[in-house]
C-alpha cells in the first residue's frame, strides 16, 4: 500500500472565524484517512495550512501504516524545524498522523482504541467548556455573575456535572481586558469582581458539580497564586494553565495554592513534557491530538505521565474531526481523567464539516466502536474550503 495524494483544506470562516485545516491521505488502495491540525482559531491557521502543504509532499510514496516510520522521518528529515519544534510544525504532524492511523483502522476494520491496546472504558466523563462565551447560536459573552450562575446552570440542566469558565477573560460590558491589565499583582477590585463571578457559580450549580478554573495563560505566576488561593474555598477541580506553561512556574503556582495545575495544549513534545512531570508541575496533562504530534507522540506522552501518576484530559477544541479521534484516544489510556466538550466548537459551520458530530448524553459519551478514528470530513467541508493536492 502506497500514499499517493494528499488532499490539504483550510475552511473559509465560520461564526468563530475560525479556518480549521484539515487532510486526507490517498491511497492506490483507495482507502484513504483523515486529519486535522488543530489550529483553526487563534490567527495560525494559514501557517498550519502551509506546513501541512510542505510535509504531504514528503510521504507521497511511502506505506501509510508504518506511521513509526514516516512520523520520524516528519520529525527529523522533513522539516529542518522539526526537532523540538512548535505548534506549525507539529501541528503538521499532528493531522498526517491522525489520517495515517485511520486508514490502519481502515484496513484492519478495528477502532483506534482497539489499535490502541482496547477500551479500557465504553463511557467518558465529559465536561462544559469555556462557558463564558455563552451557548449556542445567538450567544453572547458572560458580564455579569448572574450570567455566569446562568451558563453554569444550563450545563447542568443538559446533564454535565462538571464545568470549566474563565473568569478573566471579560470585562463587565463584556469586552476582553488587554493584556496589559492582567498581568502583575490584581488589584482588591479585580479579586472583588472574580470573587462574585465564582461564588455565584458555585451557588448556582451547588457542591456536587466540579468547576474547573480556566485561565489561558492571562496572569504571571503571582497573579495566578492569589486567584488560586481565592478560588480554592468553592471547591476547584483543578486550575487550568495558570500562569505561562514552564515547569518552575507550574510547580510554583502548585506548591503555594495546593490546587491541581492542569496543563498542555501548548507544550507539544514528550521532551517538553518531561520536564514539568519530573518537577510534579502538571496533575492533569492537556495534550491536544491535533498539535502535539498526534496519536502517534500524545500515547508516549500519556505512557510518561502515567509513571508520574498524572491523569490525562485531552485538550478538545477543534472540528469533530479531531474530537473523534480524541474520544477513542482517551477510552484506551488507562489514566484518563475527563472529556472537554467545548461549547465554541458546536456551532453549525464547525459541525457540518465532518460526516458524524458525537454529542454527549447527560454529560457522558460513549466510546464509538466504528473503524479508524470514526469520522471522515464531509462533502461540506470540501465545498466551503480553499483545497491543494499535493501528489
Amino acid at each position: 500500500m502506497k500514499i499517493t495524494k494528499v488532499d490539504v483544506l483550510r475552511a473559509y470562516p465560520n461564526e468563530n472565524s475560525w479556518h480549521p485545516v484539515l487532510i486526507r491521505v490517498h491511497t492506490d488502495e483507495g482507502i484513504y484517512g483523515d486529519g486535522e491540525v488543530a489550529l483553526g482559531y487563534g490567527n495560525a491557521s494559514k501557517a498550519a495550512f502551509s506546513m501541512v502543504e510542505e510535509m504531504a509532499g514528503k510521504i507521497i510514496g511511502m506505506n501509510p501504516l508504518q506511521h513509526e516510520v514516516i512520523w520520524q522521518k516528519l520529525y527529523r528529515e522533513a522539516c529542518f524545524w522539526g526537532i523540538n519544534g512548535g505548534p506549525i510544525v507539529f501541528g503538521g504532524i499532528s493531522a498526517i498522523d491522525i489520517a495515517l492511523w485511520d486508514i490502519k483502522g481502515k484496513v484492519y476494520q478495528a477502532p483506534l482504541h482497539e489499535l490502541l491496546g482496547g477500551k479500557q472504558r465504553s463511557t467518558l466523563r465529559a465536561y462544559a467548556s469555556q462557558l463564558q462565551n455563552g451557548q449556542g447560536v445567538g450567544r453572547r459573552n458572560a458580564c455579569t455573575p448572574e450570567d455566569y450562575a446562568r451558563e453554569a446552570l444550563l450545563a447542568v440542566e443538559q446533564g454535565f456535572d462538571a464545568i470549566k469558565i474563565d473568569y478573566l477573560m471579560y470585562r463587565e460590558d463584556g469586552t476582553r481586558y488587554p493584556d496589559t491589565e492582567q498581568t502583575g499583582l490584581l488589584d482588591p477590585e479585580r479579586m472583588e469582581l472574580l470573587e462574585t463571578r465564582i461564588a455565584a457559580t458555585r451557588q448556582a450549580v451547588g457542591p456536587k458539580v466540579d468547576i474547573i478554573l480556566e485561565n489561558h495563560c492571562y496572569t504571571d505566576a503571582q497573579g495566578a497564586v492569589q486567584m488560586g488561593n481565592m478560588a480554592k474555598k468553592y471547591r476547584i477541580f483543578y486550575y487550568e494553565e495558570p500562569t505561562t506553561p514552564h515547569a518552575d512556574l507550574l510547580s510554583y503556582v502548585h506548591r503555594e495554592t495546593g490546587l491541581p495545575v492542569a496543563s498542555g495544549e501548548r507544550i507539544y513534545t514528550r521532551w517538553q513534557y518531561n520536564k514539568c512531570l519530573q518537577q510534579e508541575a502538571i496533575q492533569v496533562i492537556q495534550p491536544d491530538l491535533g498539535t502535539c504530534g498526534g496519536i502517534t507522540e500524545v500515547k508516549k506522552i500519556c505512557d510518561l505521565a502515567y509513571i508520574y501518576e498524572s491523569t490525562v484530559q485531552i485538550h478538545c477544541c477543534g472540528t469533530p474531526i479531531v474530537t473523534s479521534a480524541s474520544l477513542q484516544f482517551e477510552g484506551a489510556i488507562p489514566n484518563f481523567t475527563i472529556h472537554e466538550h467545548n461549547v465554541n466548537c458546536m456551532l453549525p459551520n464547525l459541525v457540518n464539516l465532518a460526516v458524524r458530530n458525537e454529542e454527549p448524553v447527560n454529560g457522558k459519551f460513549i466510546v464509538s466502536d466504528l473503524p479508524g478514528i470514526g469520522n471522515e470530513i464531509s462533502e461540506e467541508a470540501y465545498r466551503c474550503s480553499h483545497v491543494v493536492t499535493v501528489q
